[in-house]
């Protein structure tokens, strides 16, 4: 599997659990897992970023 692929797919997967952390967090009222899961959501996001730039560089 390419780099670029791998840190596309775990992005997604930090995103989808930066997601579950944040919506729990506000159901039962933790702000600290809340942000967590925000801070989760955005690691996400950014290693999806670096995914594109890999593919780019590699075209």
């Amino acid at each position: 599997m390419k780099t670029s692929t791998k840190d596309q797919v775990e992005g997604k997967l930090h995103k989808v659990k930066g997601e579950i952390k944040e919506t729990v967090g506000e159901l039962i009222n933790d702000s600290h897992l809340k942000a967590e899961g925000n801070v989760e959501k955005k690691k996400g996001k950014v290693q999806e970023k670096v995914s594109q730039i890999k593919k780019f560089v590699e075209k």
